[in-house]
């Protein structure tokens, strides 16, 4: 089982309860082996067969949306593109395990959780075009658009969850960055004010092993990025980002705490993104082909669908239809997003106010 748990206080050596694991040696909290075999019964999350096969329709819907953003982004459709192809099971399982009354705060590779979420996809393709009303978030979607700033998102959602910590509502905020994003002011400032003050926030660093080109290896002195917790006095846990069930029990487990006042968690998923880190990186010059054929053995697509297909809830023409099904919605929301009216600068001005200052509107007259 898992792992770095800090539950008390850092001076706090006696009287410690028996889950809490204070240790140098970190064990990734896993479900399911890449065979598919559940290893880990007492942290199977409470899921109906439908949730299941639901976990599995937006993995295999994620991944094929990548495949086809990729070829979009070739063709000068999108814009900027952050590929996610082996990160499914962070992103898609973590989102799962939230209430949609739960705060996403995302970085910029973190789309698939904002759809989720329930933000439109023909917005998520604006953003990448970087138009404006990409960034008109829905009635009732409880998001914010990515941050481009690395790790900037982790003071938003401390931000949050102070808010509702002050409200007395039992919600939580999430965000997430890259093992780069841990080793950025933000990420520590964020963490020791959750500490502070015991906020209802999870820190979800999806550690893929490289900060575009450097090795995680080169990024930190720590044993691991869940060992950060302890400076903060919050709880740390380390998860297969390779396992969606586990990446659900872990946060359903956070979030549960940070709901009932037991203050944040630092969730650390080692995943491993099978894409280049964006469209104009080449990860020839610093991954091996042994590495990601090693890596690719641990697919979570591949992993979740064998467990699945045990238990008589998943084929291969499950995988088919819903490819499909992605395929065909990518290709109506890109229409939709390239059908949307242009961008004016005087259209721009005007969506960043609900009246606009006067002197703006005299600066409006010289684009007329």
């Amino acid at each position: 089982m898992s792992k770095v748990s800090l539950e008390a206080p850092v001076n706090q050596t006696a009287g410690r309860a028996a889950h809490e694991v204070w240790s140098e040696n970190v064990v990734p909290l896993q479900v399911l082996s890449p065979e598919g075999e559940v290893v880990n019964a007492e942290r199977m999350p409470k899921l109906t067969d439908d949730q299941l096969k639901e976990i599995m329709y937006r993995m295999v819907f994620t991944r094929t949306w990548d495949d086809r953003a990729v070829n979009l982004g070739r063709q000068g459709r999108l814009g900027f593109y952050a590929p996610v192809s082996g990160q499914e099971a962070t992103m898609v399982g973590s989102e799962y395990a939230l209430t949609k009354e739960d705060f996403v705060c995302p970085g910029y590779r973190d789309m698939p959780q904002l759809v989720w979420h329930g933000l439109p996809l023909y917005q998520a393709f604006l953003y990448s075009r970087g138009h404006q009303h990409g960034g008109q978030i829905p009635e009732g979607v409880n998001v914010l658009m990515p941050q481009i700033i690395i790790g900037a998102q982790i003071l938003h959602a401390t931000g949050v969850a102070m808010a509702f910590k002050l409200k007395g509502e039992k919600r939580v905020a999430i965000t997430y960055t890259g093992d780069g994003g841990s080793s950025e002011g933000d990420f520590y400032e964020g963490l020791n004010f959750a500490g502070s003050f015991k906020l209802p926030v999870i820190y979800f660093v999806q550690n893929n092993g490289y900060a575009i080109t450097t090795p995680y290896a080169k990024q930190t002195g720590a044993q691991s990025i869940a060992h950060k917790a302890l400076a903060a006095g919050i709880r740390g846990l380390q998860v297969d980002g390779m396992d969606v069930l586990a990446v659900i029990s872990a946060v359903q487990e956070a979030a549960e705490i940070g709901r009932n006042g037991g203050g944040a968690t630092l969730i650390e998923g080692l995943t491993y993104r099978f894409r280049p880190h964006s469209m104009a990186d080449d990860t020839t010059k610093y991954r091996t082909k042994d590495e990601e054929a090693e890596w690719s053995l641990k697919d979570p697509l591949v992993r979740f669908g064998k467990y699945l297909e045990k238990k008589g809830l998943w084929t291969e023409e499950d995988t088919a239809r819903v490819k499909e099904e992605a395929k065909n919605a990518v290709n109506e929301h890109i229409k939709k997003a390239e059908q949307t009216e242009k961008m004016t600068v005087n259209g721009l001005i005007d969506s960043m106010f609900e009246h606009t200052p006067p002197h703006l509107e005299e600066q409006k007259a010289d684009f007329q």
